[in-house]
């Protein structure tokens, strides 16, 4: 059975943890899908994993389709959530309408995330909401806000905890259907978890969140600088390097074909 947002609240609720990864393409979306992830998300991260940019900045709204659509279309049972682009929704609530509208549109993905918590993006998330757009919420570390904030831990005052807590008031009260919480101290987190009644998903978070995130290509050992808080399941880049050291080895000593 597909998951779906009710799922996710009905797992908060049975305190059952919710299992999210990233994805860029219909090869890697198919795997996870077949292992039995609950959320896939299609990340602007793809920008820095699929792309080679530096930042999550320069991601356009037609990349981010593109590979939306790829990884939808490998996906029977994951509920397939799709970020945003930095720019393609902040200008205003139209915008956010026709950007969202678009993805859901000409992707198939069953809903959206968008970076922030501020009384401005809570009002897009609660119009977005009213008009049957599901959103999920991303605060803390927000990659966007890379040149504001770096890639610093968010929450360490006590004045950003207070912001960051009352971002996820203001996310869960405009109809957010889960919140991302990235890069924030255990304390915190947990804070914001016992607070709301939708799903918190955590990366960097700690262990008391309903739910965890990674970034795919951290899990595979894909990422030559893994962030603090990711964890690598295996050394793809080793793999597919010596994999491909070998085979070069085979054609030039005539061992491939045999």
């Amino acid at each position: 059975m597909a998951v779906t947002t009710a799922q996710l609240s009905k797992w908060k609720q049975q305190k059952r943890p919710i299992t999210v990864l990233t994805a860029w393409d219909y090869a890697i979306a198919q795997l996870l899908d077949e292992a039995g992830l609950d959320v896939i998300l299609v990340g602007d991260s793809l920008a820095m994993t699929a792309l080679g940019h530096e930042t999550t900045l320069p991601l356009s709204l037609e990349a981010m389709l593109h590979h939306a659509a790829a990884v939808k279309r490998a996906v029977k049972r994951a509920l397939v959530v799709c970020d945003l682009p930095f720019l393609t929704y902040q200008e205003s609530e139209q915008q956010a309408i026709h950007t969202a509208g678009r993805v859901l549109k000409e992707t198939g993905v069953q809903a959206v995330k968008l970076e922030g918590g501020n009384s401005a993006i809570a009002q897009t998330v609660a119009t977005l909401t009213r008009i049957g757009i599901p959103v999920m919420g991303h605060i803390g570390l927000t990659p966007q806000s890379v040149h504001r904030l770096g890639y610093r831990q968010q929450g360490k005052t006590s004045q950003e905890a207070e912001r960051i807590y009352q971002e996820a008031l203001n996310l869960s009260e405009a109809g957010a259907f889960a919140l991302i919480l990235e890069h924030i101290p255990t304390e915190v987190a947990s804070k914001i978890t016992a607070a709301v009644s939708i799903p918190t998903i955590g990366i960097g978070a700690g262990k008391n969140c309903d739910g965890q995130v990674l970034v795919t290509a951290d899990l595979l050992g894909l990422t030559p600088k893994q962030p603090p808080f990711a964890k690598a399941y295996l050394n793809l880049r080793e793999m597919i390097t010596e994999a491909a050291e070998n085979y070069i080895e085979d054609v030039k000593q005539q061992q491939f074909p045999q």
